[in-house]
């Protein structure tokens, strides 16, 4: 499909499901390179980042464990600028090595939330891993270890991303058009 309809919205292709394939494959080799011995643990942002971080799993041989953390800034189409944490970590990470999980970083503010939390268990590292970032929306400092893709500040629905809990399900990402 080049275009679907969502609620009141359309949206048209904007990243093809070859073109994330290949970008999940690069980064799984980064990341295995990067934590070689070291079994990390994989710290999921949910919704967003399950069907990236079930595409990077299939690519990585590495020992490593995985975790969910469900985390929401957004309502509709726009940032709240607020963070609401409806499902907290449970695993213990002190003196782990922590790769967060997230399928985009825009605004950062959700992210810088949940690193300060993790910050206080002593993880032996935290590291990020974006599917999606968006370097002119981004209003942090700290670093993004691992990018799939740069992507300009559009808003974007699609291999997780949604637009009010819908479009999450379609292989490719998708761009507001209307």
């Amino acid at each position: 499909m080049d275009t679907v309809k969502i609620k009141d919205k359309t949206f048209e292709i904007y990243i093809s499901k070859q073109k994330i394939e290949r970008t999940i494959k690069r980064l799984a080799l980064e990341i295995e390179t990067d934590m070689k011995d070291k079994d990390p643990l994989f710290l999921v942002i949910l919704n967003g980042a399950f069907m990236f971080a079930s595409d990077l799993f299939k690519d990585m041989s590495m020992p490593c464990e995985i975790s969910f953390a469900r985390l929401s800034s957004y309502e509709g189409t726009e940032s709240t600028q607020q963070v609401k944490e409806l499902i907290g970590v449970n695993d213990e990470i002190a003196g782990r090595h922590v790769i967060i999980l997230e399928d985009i970083i825009d605004t950062g503010i959700t992210l810088e939330h949940l690193q300060q939390a993790l910050q206080k268990q002593n993880p032996a590292s935290l590291r990020l891993a974006t599917m999606l970032f968006k370097p002119k929306a981004f209003k942090k400092s700290y670093p993004v270890h691992y990018i799939g893709m740069e992507i300009s500040n559009e808003f974007v629905v699609g291999y997780g991303l949604d637009y009010d809990g819908h479009g999450r399900n379609y292989a490719n990402i998708y761009k507001v058009i209307e």
